[in-house]
């Protein structure tokens, strides 16, 4: 049977995957491509995306441990989102030169935190 538990580690998991083929298209196939500081925007995005995919997975195997709960749920689901707005954002801003996404990479930055202080409360919680 396939617990909510096993689902936040298989989203890591394809995360990461992603995260590594991203990274690999833009040491490949976008130097000299794109300006110097939108693919370093660009390495950015797949820094967090990666950390953050591990981060997911993380989540997935405390559930295993403590059981899943609201605040774990709440910190795969932020950090999820995190990766959509903020390394989503860098990509596309690499991309296209539409810098004005830029104004919504924060709230990806936010996302991240509200992720990390669920999953610190989940382990104070214990």
């Amino acid at each position: 049977m396939f617990y909510v538990k096993h689902t936040w580690i298989a989203v890591g998991a394809l995360f990461a995957a992603l995260a590594v083929a991203i990274g690999a298209f833009g040491a490949h196939g976008l130097e000299g491509i794109v300006s110097s500081s939108m693919l370093e925007n660009y390495e950015t995005g797949v820094q967090y995306h990666m950390f953050h995919a591990l981060g997911i997975i993380a989540v997935g195997l405390f559930a295993t441990h403590q059981g899943v709960n609201g605040r774990l749920q709440a910190a795969a689901l932020f950090m999820s989102v995190g990766i959509v707005i903020f390394s989503g954002s860098l990509y596309v801003m690499a991309l296209t030169n539409m810098t004005w996404l830029g104004a919504i990479t924060p709230i990806g930055g936010v996302s991240f935190i509200a992720g990390w202080v669920f999953l610190l409360v989940a382990a104070l919680k214990r």
